[in-house]
């Protein structure tokens, strides 16, 4: 197993440029990133988190590593990784998980940004960076991010970050924000389906579209050809019904205004969540378009996947990693300890002996050397979903 993870670690992130003079260098690249990998994995939260780690575990780490000069300091970490190019190190994370897992034809990836607010700097008046994501929802796996750049949003980023990855056959959903014709054609272009949610963003399309279900609904459905499909749920004292119809008729689509525009839309979509609890009752509407050929029930488990990112990922990341309250802000450290938690948090969701959350199992990892090695042997494979 040991050297299975050297190997992978200099062939995926042995080619992001060395950014220190050759006579600066007491501690090679691959030791800093196998350290401050598996520190995190084990709970660092900070630069002093991860050299205290490797001043605790040397002895474990010389078993994988040579280390002639020690353990490297709080400093030499935070140095280091400001100095990164975080372009780089993102594209190599993203040669890494594409060569150690496998997508299943037909999954959804799910596209979200994300603002880790202590990421902050005041002093300077810069905000929080703001990196994209894209996340497996049956692998339970980050493919790759992108920071946005500080002059632009996700619109740009989006379909930047979907032409670095291979998503032949998979279905992209994106919220509103993503909803532009330029990451359809960039799924179009990557053969992929795409299912974007419609709002006001795109004015015309979405007036439309909701007059059509509109329509379709007062008709007693009898007005137009369409798709039905429903799902119940009733988990935590709360009863939800979610509803979704689709509308895939060629000659309705090409009578929506904007519809022309988009690539190979092969559907509108409406999905209705109604639910009700103890204290209350609601039902609200969304509104969709899609590639896809129109069949309800796949674009309802669609949909409802997208939110995964919500839950399995971002949710995650501030409650098991303390993403929000990390305060590493200077140069590129933020976006690259951001990579070091995706890449901490893939290893940990691909390791399934124990059935434990997150947190159980970066404590698991911390006080366990044994189950730390079954966390890092995922650098090597990461346990393709069959």
């Amino acid at each position: 197993m040991e050297n299975e993870v050297q190997e992978t670690i200099e062939k995926h992130f042995g080619t992001i440029p060395e950014p220190r003079l050759e006579r600066t260098r007491l501690y090679e690249l691959p030791e800093i990133l196998f350290i401050a990998i598996c520190a995190i994995i084990c709970g660092a939260e900070s630069w002093e988190d991860i050299a205290a780690f490797g001043n605790d575990q040397e002895g474990w780490l010389r078993t994988t590593l040579a280390l002639p000069n020690g353990i490297p300091s709080h400093d030499t970490f935070r140095r280091v990784f400001g100095l990164i190019d975080a372009v780089a190190f993102q594209k190599s994370f993203i040669s890494w998980v594409q060569a150690v897992s496998r997508l299943t034809q037909g999954q959804v990836i799910a596209v979200d940004g994300k603002k880790p607010r202590g990421s902050q700097d005041k002093g300077i008046g810069r905000g929080a960076i703001d990196m994209v994501s894209a996340w497996a929802t049956e692998n339970q796996l980050v493919l790759g991010q992108i920071k946005v750049d500080d002059k632009s949003n996700e619109i740009t980023a989006i379909p930047e970050l979907l032409r670095m990855l291979v998503i032949t056959g998979c279905i992209i959903t994106t919220d509103a924000m993503g909803c532009q014709v330029e990451v359809a054609q960039t799924c179009v272009d990557q053969q992929a389906d795409y299912v974007l949610a419609l709002k006001e963003n795109q004015e015309n399309l979405y007036q439309d579209v909701k007059l059509l279900f509109a329509d379709l609904e007062s008709s007693q459905y009898q007005a137009y050809p369409y798709d039905y499909a429903h799902s119940f749920d009733n988990t935590h004292g709360r009863a939800e019904k979610r509803q979704c119809w689709t509308i895939a008729d060629p000659e309705i689509l090409q009578q929506l205004r904007g519809a022309k525009r988009w690539p190979k839309l092969g559907c509108v979509v409406q999905v209705r969540r109604s639910y009700h609890d103890e204290n209350e009752q609601k039902c609200d509407d969304r509104f969709f378009i899609a590639s896809l050929n129109g069949r309800a029930r796949q674009l309802l488990g669609a949909v409802r996947s997208h939110w995964g990112v919500e839950n399995n990922l971002h949710w995650v990341l501030d409650i098991a990693f303390r993403e929000d309250d990390c305060r590493v802000r200077k140069d590129q450290g933020p976006q690259n300890f951001a990579v070091l938690r995706h890449i901490a948090l893939n290893l940990l969701k691909a390791e399934n002996t124990s059935k434990r959350s997150i947190k159980s199992k970066r404590l698991q990892a911390a006080w366990k050397t044994d189950y730390r090695d079954k966390v890092l042997a995922g650098l090597a494979n990461l346990s393709p979903l069959v």
